[in-house]
């Protein structure tokens, strides 16, 4: 994204002879790049027309010409659409040499710089590896430093997840402006991070800031009007000019302009130089979408460079092209001691006073949640097919077939976690690009797993299906996949036309079921069945819709409208709604929740749930404004509704309460929110969690909503939210000058909750929001924006955020105490993420004569300890050695018996006195269930390197804790490993062939 702000730097004077008290001459290293944008403004297909394509064609030409010149390639997408669609196999062969002498050189290695706000750890991960799977098998490096330049704010999983991939350095720039400017003052941009209070030494990197030029080369010229040092201009759209001409080419090199322009970067080097503890300046050269032309960019950076060298002792500075990986081994080997930075992220990102980067973390919330339903619907797939190859090799499930389903949503997934994907802050058609992109790959996925569910698994076994019997009744066959590695008991809710049904297994068994009038639509019926699934298991269930239902069958009850003006009435008349673990009285006065007593304690805290909004100002001359990254509030919120209706559903399995919210007395409602209790009484299902869809939309424009979730919870406005999933950050409210609400946003990618000493509030998420607590027992979850502001800049991108959707994201709400809810939140929101893949696979129609005896699930349950989470099962698919010595002995074809298998440890060290202790696990034992397992490589997280030969830089740190820096790897025989708290753990499994 390039909303770099122009930055017109001081010229400081005294560093004209070089920085004081050093004699030796400064050494820069200019590395050239290109920020390239795998969406935001244009779409990929324009982006790579206009020019994407002419920077790996010009680059890798000008490269082969003169030995001394570097490039470093940071987004793979880009690079493998050239490579696979572009490049010549002259091309390729050049590319593979300037990787071999390494003056190209791959950073991050993934298939885009994701965002760190927003993005789920699941995704971080699978969008690297998809790069990094793609790098190794086609030339064997494996990435070893990143340049997350771009993201808004950087979140402490990140550093945590790089140093698994076996990263040696990190490089991140944009954090809170006034935060960065103490870390220059202070000579702190650079530090080793230990993102994990867990994992503390044992995963730590050294990180360095980018100053405040941050990634792009400085744009004043004193002596020009022109950009300085961007000689090929500016990128065209749709099409590059035919006569190689581009708008705002700078002044050329020439004797009449080398010494201006030396004095220029020489200036600046010695300002940044003054930022460091060493004497070597990291100086990039580049920006967004540069080196389309790279021979013009070298034709006059080459006689620049030569004229500062030549006169070095005059300026105090040597410049040299590099890569990233020549500058950090540079600083490596000064052998400084370095300061810790602990687990705190850099979150949320301010640019300026009015400029709080926290309204994205809201932005376009249909994408935020598709991209997570893809990311889900792309986990059952991989564990489904990979279930499938181990048991059934040969059958008529074609596997190249199925692979090519899983690529094309690995990559739709991967490519919509760039930062200005899933964030929200792209252009209508890229949004609309990336939307397009996941439902079509999600339509192969659906494919693929109807022929796993469906197509017998040898060609002699008979159908799952069978052929129409002449009963009159009416049935449905649906079935039901639990993708977790945990045994489950709960609710799945099929969508059916009929008012009346009866369930049951397959060995024709009755299964509990209710039915009642869908809350969404007049013409269907919401069918909830309680399943019981073993790990990683199916069932099939016959649905039958005769006259007289088995089914409970639920009827509403409703409760007249309620003005807000009856709020002054409340708490007279309070109606219950018991569950096994909850009582939650509503207010008949306001039709609102009053109160939730926690049972197991006999606790209430006092709740209440409504809809405010904040009203934002779209007129860049009357004040700060929103848009698609910046949040500034108008004011404080202002109650979004005049009245509220309720419905209640009691059922025998889930009691259903529907509250309608209106804006007046008007016919339609504003907003809804739909809380399911289960009933659980006598059964095995989960009785803590409390399940809430919300509608919302369209809004109006310049409007913010907000849910507002007010207790008598004392958190003193202190909350708890995630990073991406992985770990829970504290949020302090902080007192700024100006703009306090805004800076006090957090993103909450699966968690948020507010605690004291006797209760905790805890909410689980489907898609990230934004979050905070403005005041005590207060948490406020940002779910829709829609917003249109005249700033120029955003007018000439259509990044005004006009967005007219209709949203309805899910939050499960749970109620404890604070041991109680620490062992239940991590894995609730690993479930609400990954839910039962439910699948009618006909619809009602006369009933099937079964050819095959009934019987369960044809696959066996693999069940993990409720502390580790099967964060990975896949086939990817790579045909390269895991020798790394003999990587490049390609094989024909992709390795579909190479299993991937990634496991993680939910929970933090002293989280809970039994769930937070390592466990000790027999892999073969574990996985039986699959199949027999024959041998285990450990791998780093991403799987490109042996875990044994991994050998990252252990970089001195004023604690001096050497011993812990060691790779602390415990398995004890071939199959035996312990997993600590947080630790991931990645392996390539092998099981014995089983041939039919």
């Amino acid at each position: 994204m390039g909303f770099v702000a122009a930055v017109v730097f001081a010229v400081c004077c005294w560093f004209s002879h070089g920085v004081a008290g050093q004699e030796e001459p400064i050494q820069t290293f200019v590395i050239p790049h290109s920020h390239m944008d795998v969406g935001w403004v244009y779409t990929i297909q324009e982006s790579m027309h206009a020019y994407a394509a002419n920077v790996y064609s010009s680059v890798t030409e000008e490269l082969s010409k003169v030995k001394e010149r570097r490039f470093i390639a940071v987004e793979q997408e880009f690079f493998r659409l050239w490579w696979d669609t572009v490049a010549s196999d002259t091309q390729k062969k050049q590319v593979r040499q300037l990787i071999k002498e390494g003056r190209l050189e791959f950073i991050i290695g993934g298939q885009v710089m994701h965002d760190e706000a927003v993005t789920d750890l699941d995704d971080d991960i699978l969008q690297m590896m998809e790069g990094h799977g793609f790098l190794y098998e086609t030339f064997g490096v494996r990435p070893q430093f990143s340049w997350h330049v771009d993201p808004f704010g950087a979140s402490a999983t990140t550093p945590v997840l790089f140093a698994l991939a076996g990263f040696n350095a990190h490089l991140i720039s944009r954090i809170d402006y006034d935060l960065k400017d103490i870390m220059q003052k202070n000579k702190k941009l650079q530090f080793v991070w230990r993102g994990s209070p867990s994992l503390k030494s044992q995963q730590e990197i050294f990180t360095h800031t980018m100053d405040q030029f941050s990634y792009c080369t400085p744009s004043y010229l004193p002596f020009s009007n022109c950009s300085g040092f961007y000689w090929n201009g500016v990128a065209l759209f749709p099409d590059p000019p035919k006569d190689g001409v581009y708008p705002n080419m700078s002044l050329p090199v020439t004797k009449e302009t080398v010494h201006a322009y030396a004095k220029t970067m020489v200036e600046n080097i010695k300002q940044r130089a003054a930022w460091f503890r060493t004497n070597h300046v990291l100086w990039p050269w580049g920006c967004d979408k540069q080196f389309y032309n790279s021979s013009v960019q070298f034709n006059n950076m080459d006689p620049l460079m030569k004229y500062i060298n030549q006169n070095s002792k005059e300026f105090g500075v040597t410049v040299q092209y590099a890569t990233l990986s020549e500058y950090f081994q540079t600083i490596y080997q000064s052998n400084l001691t370095w300061e810790v930075r602990g687990s705190e992220d850099f979150l949320p990102y301010s640019t300026e006073p009015y400029q709080a980067w926290t309204g994205f973390y809201a932005s376009r919330n249909v994408l935020k949640g598709v991209a997570r339903q893809a990311s889900s619907r792309l986990y059952a797939a991989e564990t489904l097919f990979t279930r499938y190859r181990i048991s059934f090799p040969d059958g008529p499930v074609a596997k190249d077939w199925a692979l090519d389903k899983l690529r094309a949503l690995r990559w739709a997934v991967s490519e919509v976690q760039h930062h200005d994907g899933i964030t929200g802050t792209e252009s209508p058609k890229v949004a609309d690009m990336y939307l397009q992109h996941l439902l079509q790959a999600m339509m192969g996925a659906e494919e693929l797993l109807a022929a796993l569910f469906l197509l017998p698994h040898n060609l002699q076994s008979p159908s799952i299906l069978g052929e129409p019997d002449i009963e009159q009744t009416l049935e449905q066959h649906v079935i039901v996949y639990n993708p977790l590695a945990w045994n489950i008991t709960t609710i799945v809710n099929v969508t059916v036309t009929q008012p009346s049904a009866a369930v049951f297994d397959d060995d024709g068994q009755p299964v509990p079921a209710q039915i009642q009038g869908s809350a969404h639509s007049n013409a269907t019926y919401d069918l909830f069945i309680v399943v019981e699934l073993g790990g990683l298991q199916y069932r099939k269930y016959l649905i039958k819709f005769p006259e007289n239902s088995k089914a409970y069958e639920a009827k509403a009850v409703s409760f007249e409208r309620r003005s807000v003006k009856d709020r002054a009435k409340a708490g007279r008349l309070l109606l219950p709604v018991l569950s096994e673990c909850y009582e939650l009285l509503f207010d008949q006065d306001t039709n609102l929740l009053h109160s939730i007593t926690y049972l197991e304690e006999k606790r209430r805290v006092m709740i209440t749930q409504d809809f405010w909004e904040y009203d934002a100002n779209g007129d860049v001359k009357a004040g700060p404004i929103s848009d698609n990254y910046i949040f500034s509030a108008n004011g404080s919120a202002v109650r979004a509704y005049k009245a509220v209706e309720m419905e209640i559903i009691p059922g025998k399995i889930v009691t259903e309460i529907r509250h309608h919210i209106y804006f007046g007395y008007i016919f339609y409602y504003a907003y809804s929110i739909t809380t399911r209790v289960p009933e659980c009484f006598g059964t095995k299902l989960p009785c803590h969690r409390l399940e809430q869809t919300y509608s919302l939309g369209p809004l109006s424009l310049n409007t913010e909503v907000v849910l507002r979730t007010s207790t008598s919870v004392k958190n003193n406005r202190t909350l708890y939210s995630d990073d991406n999933g992985y770990q829970m950050m504290k949020r302090t409210y902080r007192k700024f000058t100006n703009n306090t609400l805004a800076r006090n946003y957090f993103p909450m990618v699966r968690t948020a909750y507010i605690e004291d000493d006797l209760s905790r509030l805890v909410l689980v998420s489907d898609r990230a929001h934004g979050v905070s607590s403005q005041t005590d027992g207060q948490l406020e979850v940002m779910l829709h924006r829609r917003l249109w502001n005249n700033l120029q800049w955003n007018l000439g991108y259509n990044l005004t955020l006009n967005d007219s959707s209709v949203v309805r994201p899910t939050l499960w709400m749970m109620l404890g105490s604070v041991s109680a809810t620490s062992k239940l939140y991590q894995r609730e929101a690993v479930q609400l993420q990954h839910r039962p893949v439910v699948m009618p696979i006909d619809q009602p129609q006369k009933p099937w004569q079964v050819k095959e005896p009934k019987r369960g699930s044809p696959l066996r349950s693999v069940v993990l300890p409720p502390n580790l989470h099967l964060l990975s099962l896949s086939i990817p698919g790579w045909n390269y050695c895991s020798n790394h010595s003999v990587h490049l002995n390609l094989h024909s074809q992709p390795d579909y018996d190479r299993i991937l298998l990634r496991i993680m440890h939910l929970f933090e060290e002293g989280e809970d006195p039994e769930l937070s202790k390592p466990v000790t696990i027999n892999l073969k034992e574990a996985l039986q269930g699959m199949g027999e397992v024959k041998g285990v490589e450990e791998r780093s997280l991403t799987g490109t390197w042996d875990i044994a030969s991994l050998q990252r830089w252990k970089w001195k740190t004023a604690d001096n804790l050497e011993k812990d820096n060691k790779q602390q790897r415990r398995q004890d025989d071939d199959f035996t490993v312990t997993i600590s708290p947080k630790e991931i753990r990645t392996f390539f499994v092998h099981f014995v062939s089983r041939n039919f």
